[in-house]
């Protein structure tokens, strides 16, 4: 099979996105002063939905990220209220799709914690998670909610473990034990039956999640695959990495054989990590890189050269991470088809970056705002775990954006002493999870080496005691016995 090479020549193909552009809100609109976090993980450390911005910062003493709600926006207050629950730095957070006052973070303290943050925002420090899980015995890297199902989270950890957490019972439900490095990225298809991961040890993976089955599996010895991403129902994943030659590098493949990428490029030959988001919607795909201010577009088809070039927005501010505003909470009566919140650690900034349609009318354009993924969630987590599969709940934009839904998060208030799973004790080699317990371990552990040391005075004394009795004994003559 031979692999296609993209043409970025211009051509002339009709396209409705072909003139998209990229505008920045204006600096009052933009959020300043946030102490964003100097933390080298490749994530976004930010994560956004209609109502609420959440940003990992730099804080002392443990990790944390503040939470504010997406009109707030200006310059923040220096004591602005954080999340600060984690003994280690936050790596990931990322916002329920179906509860949107539901975010959930993972640390280098080994834990997954799920919070819930009251509609007005925070008022002061919140260190109570509603859930806290534990499971992993490493730092968690990567967290992802289902996109179909309500409950159901996925968890990476750098103990090479993908754990699935059902949060109707507060417990990990299964253990995907495949991948033999550090799992990179992780991505769902359509319906959430599949998940693609691209890992350390070079491997990209198509698995059933829910039996942890490898159903494909690629060896990139050529290139190094960093993202991953499902594009959609079209039965393709787009991975973004570094060829032999150092370039970055994007490639095209078909998710039922990995045998060979259908098309890859060189992009360029930056050293960031590039980033790649795709919108279902409009089958456009966005490339931004990490440490420079550009991101590229393009349209994905069907039919060659399957990634068409569009354009690209650039910027002198590198960026750090990128949050991306849902479908439902965009400006539909500005054409806007896609918003990004970008961070530039140097000014302590989040920009907006808006990607606008450009259309003179003022009516709903209704050939670039299709039926889409509403905040409905299709499946319960029991149903997702049976077995069954459902297509998301889709929504129209038409009306502007629709009532949250009426389901309430309830967590669940048993605590386990262990957690066992695919007949392994997930928690017994766990570090411990607060500064209390560490307090009591020590103590614990202080009891013990003292009570090793009395006992082991003890048999000093004795041994010493019958080397003198037999001592005496020798020095008996046998006359006086």
């Amino acid at each position: 099979m031979t692999v296609t090479k993209m043409s970025w020549r211009p051509t002339y193909r009709s396209s409705k996105f072909r003139n998209v552009y990229g505008k920045v809100a204006n600096r009052e609109h933009c959020f300043d002063g946030i102490p964003i976090t100097k933390n080298v993980h490749d994530n976004h450390f930010c994560a956004v939905n209609s109502k609420f911005l959440a940003v990992v910062t730099e804080s002392a003493g443990g990790g944390s990220f503040i939470v504010v709600p997406i009109s707030q926006y200006g310059r923040l207050d220096s004591h602005q209220p954080k999340v600060c629950g984690h003994q280690g730095n936050v790596l990931d957070i990322k916002w329920n799709p179906f509860f949107e006052n539901i975010i959930a973070s993972c640390s280098e303290d080994t834990s997954v914690r799920v919070w819930e943050i009251p509609d007005s925002g925070l008022r002061r420090n919140m260190t109570e998670a509603v859930m806290e899980l534990y499971g992993h015995s490493r730092r968690v890297g990567l967290i992802e909610w289902h996109p179909t199902t309500s409950g159901i989270l996925f968890s990476a950890g750098y103990d090479y473990k993908i754990l699935i957490w059902n949060l109707e019972i507060g417990e990990p439900v299964k253990m995907i034990d495949c991948h033999t490095d550090v799992i990179l990225s992780m991505s769902f298809n359509t319906d959430g039956s599949l998940l693609a991961t691209s890992c350390k040890d070079k491997k990209l993976r198509v698995i059933e999640p829910r039996s942890g089955r490898v159903l494909q599996q690629a060896s990139c010895k050529n290139h190094r695959v960093n993202r991953v991403v499902f594009l959609g129902n079209m039965k393709r994943l787009l991975t973004t990495g570094v060829s032999r030659w150092n370039t970055r590098q994007i490639a095209l493949w078909d998710q039922e054989d990995l045998a060979m990428p259908i098309v890859e490029e060189d992009i360029d030959g930056l050293s960031g990590l590039l980033f790649p988001f795709y919108d279902a919607d409009t089958h456009m795909l966005y490339l931004a890189g990490k440490g420079d201010g550009n991101i590229r577009y393009f349209e994905i088809t069907t039919e060659k050269p399957y990634v068409q070039y569009l354009t690209e927005f650039r910027s002198p501010a590198p960026q750090k991470g990128l949050g991306v505003m849902p479908k439902h909470g965009l400006d539909v009566a500005a054409c806007e088809v896609f918003r990004f919140y970008k961070l530039v650690t140097l000014k302590g900034l989040i920009e907006p970056i808006s990607m606008i349609v450009p259309r003179r009318s003022d009516t709903y354009q209704e050939d670039i705002y299709p039926m889409t993924a509403g905040i409905e969630p299709a499946l319960s987590a029991g149903e997702w775990l049976s077995g069954i599969n459902r297509d998301p709940v889709l929504m129209s934009l038409k009306d502007g954006y629709h009532k949250p839904n009426q389901l309430v998060f309830k967590a669940p208030v048993k605590e386990k002493k262990s957690v066992v799973v695919n007949g392994i004790d997930l928690l017994e080699n766990v570090p411990p999870r607060t500064e209390n317990e560490l307090l009591r371990m020590f103590f614990r552990q202080q009891d013990e080496l003292r009570r090793l040391k009395d006992e082991l005075t003890s048999k000093d004394v004795r041994i010493r005691q019958l080397e003198l009795e037999l001592n005496n004994l020798k020095n008996v003559s046998p006359n006086n016995v």
